[in-house]
């Protein structure tokens, strides 16, 4: 009888020690997923912190109205055709000559409007 107890302690110690070990295992794993998750957003971050500046001297009018908050695919080509009659932006705060864009359309995007 007592070898039959300490055969299933010994049993129920392996169970045991199986399922800590199962425990301590799946916890990296979802570790090492969440890391390779944060990883991910990360580089999507970054990539969508690079789409979202626009180049309105040199841009059409569907990149503009993507891009920049507020503006359209009318309001886009106003800004195409804007530039090609008067020239090249020097400022944002020259967009405002648009039709249609002003200056709170502006303020919203100074962050997404280059002028190279």
């Amino acid at each position: 009888m007592k070898q039959y107890l300490n055969a299933m302690m010994a049993a129920l110690l392996l169970c045991l020690s199986g399922l800590a070990l199962a425990e301590e295992t799946g916890k990296q794993a979802m570790d090492m997923a969440a890391d390779a998750m944060m990883a991910d957003a990360t580089d999507d971050e970054m990539t969508a912190e690079v789409m979202l500046t626009v180049n309105v001297n040199e841009a059409d009018a569907e990149t503009l109205a993507e891009v920049l908050k507020g503006v359209g695919l009318k309001r886009a080509k106003a800004i195409v055709a804007y530039r090609e009659e008067h020239g090249k932006f020097y400022t944002p705060e020259e967009l405002t000559a648009v039709r249609g864009i002003g200056k709170s359309t502006v303020s919203r995007n100074l962050d997404r409007i280059t002028l190279k």
